[in-house]
């Protein structure tokens, strides 16, 4: 429990520096890509707001994990995954050796509606943990997919997909997070 609760302290310690941070996204290293451009697919919205919102500091797959463990979600690995669940909803979390997690996805079965829903009550708080700097504005965005069965956004460096399976023996709702910037190993085989 105190490597746990040491994990968390120092997660708490990143977060809140970070967080209140006022310095150029100029001095930051995930301030977007090398070229300054949009991001190509950013809504208008998106691309000109995306500007305010602060960098924070890339966490690798073990912190993530570590940082969700520390919100008292149940963690277990697989050969490629780490599933953090919280009641309805499972995170699912890309193992490497990677600067940040390649893909991070949140999954929770039943019907559409609900289990949207159930991502809905935990993904501000999952993207937070996980350090994905745009989560207020992918939470405002999930929160408008409702009813829908697919939709996609690409939010800073992350490539976002919604969908639901509806008409199948495991109906259920995908939330996936896609780092455009990993160059390898950034799927699971």
């Amino acid at each position: 429990m105190n490597r746990v609760a040491t994990a968390l302290a120092a997660l708490l310690l990143l977060t809140a520096c970070s967080s209140g941070a006022s310095g150029s996204s100029e001095d930051k290293p995930e301030a977007g890509s090398s070229t300054g451009a949009t991001p190509t697919g950013a809504a208008t919205g998106a691309a000109t707001s995306a500007a305010n919102v602060p960098v924070l500091p890339a966490l690798t797959a073990t912190q993530v994990v570590a940082g969700l463990a520390g919100a008292r979600y149940k963690c277990s690995n697989d050969a490629a995954y780490a599933t953090c669940t919280s009641g309805a909803v499972s995170v699912w979390v890309l193992a490497g050796d990677q600067r940040r997690p390649p893909v991070i996805s949140l999954y929770s079965a039943g019907p559409a509606d609900v289990a949207s829903g159930e991502i809905d009550k935990v993904l501000s708080q999952a993207l937070e943990i996980a350090h994905v700097s745009e989560h207020a504005q992918i939470a405002e965005w999930f929160g408008q997919q409702q009813g829908k069965t697919s939709a996609k956004l690409t939010a800073g460096d992350w490539l976002v997909e919604y969908s639901v399976e509806v008409d199948t023996e495991e109906p259920g709702a995908h939330l996936t997070f896609t780092d455009k910037l990993c160059k390898s190993n950034c799927q699971a085989e």
